[in-house]
C-alpha cells in the first residue's frame, strides 16, 4: 500500500524515531509534524498534549489520508495513545515507551537509570511498566527538565550543562556491582545528546533508546495487516507549526537528507 505513514512528535526529537523507521522501512513514504510551537510536550499538561495528537492526527488523516501513524514521543504515547486507539479504530497506531524492558534484560548490575522528562516520569503508563517490571531490576529515575527544549534550540552549551548535571545526579555508573551499567534514553530528543552522554557515563555504560525497537513494531504492524510498500521512489514531507530552522537544521544534520517542509496552522 502506497499511502505514508505519519510521525509525530513536539519537534526535532522524534526524528531519532524516523531515522530509525527509515533503516527498517526503506520502501515507505512519510509525513513528519514538528509541532514546534508547542513544545517541548514534556514541560506541557497532560490535557495540552492530547488535544495536540487529537489535531495532528486529523491532520494527517484528512490532508495526507496516511495508513499508519507513529507517535514519536514518550510524553504523547503516555498521554494520549489509548485515546486515539479508542477514536481511530481503523488507524495502526505506534507509539514509544522508554527501553526499559530490555534495559532490565540486558543489565549485569540489575542497576538501571532511567533520564526522561517529569510529565513520562509521572504518567500512569510508565508508572504501569515500572511496576510490570518489579524485582526484574532497580531502577533510578531522572527528570531532566530542560533537556529537551535545550537540544530542540540547538544551545549545545546547555545541553552539555544539563547532561553533566543530570548524570552526576543519577548515581555511581559503571560495571561493578552497585553500579549503573544501563541508562535508558526515555524521551526522542535525548539520543541527539548521545554523543555527550556517553563522553559523561564512560564506555562500561550503555546507552538504549527506542528507535530501533519502535521501527521493528512498525515494520511487524503493517505485514500483520498487508500494508507494507514495494516500490523505491520514496517522498518525505516535513511539517512544522513553530519556526522552521529548528527542523531545518535538524534534518540535514541528523537525517541527511533535503525534503520539503511546510508550515501547517493547526
Amino acid at each position: 500500500m502506497h499511502a505514508p505513514i505519519g510521525v509525530f512528535d513536539s519537534g526535532i526529537g522524534g526524528l531519532s524515531i524516523l531515522q530509525a523507521l527509515r533503516a527498517e522501512l526503506p520502501f515507505e513514504d512519510f509525513v513528519y509534524v514538528a509541532d514546534s510551537g508547542h513544545a517541548p510536550y514534556g514541560e506541557r499538561d497532560p490535557a495540552h498534549v492530547i488535544a495536540r495528537a487529537r489535531a495532528i492526527t486529523r491532520y494527517l488523516r484528512d490532508q495526507h489520508h496516511i495508513k499508519a501513524l507513529v507517535i514519536a514521543c514518550n510524553t504523547a504515547t503516555a498521554a494520549a495513545i489509548h485515546l486515539l486507539r479508542h477514536e481511530q479504530p481503523d488507524l495502526p497506531i505506534i507509539g514509544v515507551e522508554p527501553a526499559l524492558k530490555p534495559a532490565a534484560l540486558h543489565s549485569q548490575t540489575k542497576r538501571i537509570g532511567v533520564m526522561a522528562t517529569q510529565s513520562t516520569l509521572d504518567s500512569e503508563k510508565f508508572q504501569a511498566l515500572l511496576t510490570s517490571l518489579k524485582g526484574q531490576a532497580e531502577f533510578i529515575c531522572q527528570p531532566c527538565s530542560g533537556l529537551a527544549a535545550a537540544i530542540e534550540s540547538g544551545d549545545a552549551g546547555r545541553v552539555q550543562a544539563l547532561c553533566t548535571q543530570y548524570t552526576s545526579a543519577i548515581g555511581k555508573l559503571g560495571a561493578e556491582t552497585g553500579e549503573i551499567d544501563i541508562l535508558v534514553l526515555g524521551c526522542t530528543h535525548y539520543p541527539f545528546a548521545r554523543d555527550q552522554l556517553q563522553s559523561l557515563v564512560g564506555g562500561a555504560v550503555t546507552l538504549l533508546d527506542s528507535g530501533t525497537p519502535v521501527a521493528r513494531q512498525t515494520r511487524r504492524v503493517l505485514e500483520a495487516q498487508s500494508l507494507l510498500a514495494n516500490k523505491f521512489d520514496t517522498s518525505h514531507l516535513f511539517c512544522y507549526t513553530g519556526n522552521s530552522d529548528s527542523i531545518h537544521g535538524a534534518t540535514k544534520r541528523w537525517l541527511n537528507i533535503k525534503t520539503p517542509t511546510q508550515y501547517i496552522n493547526i
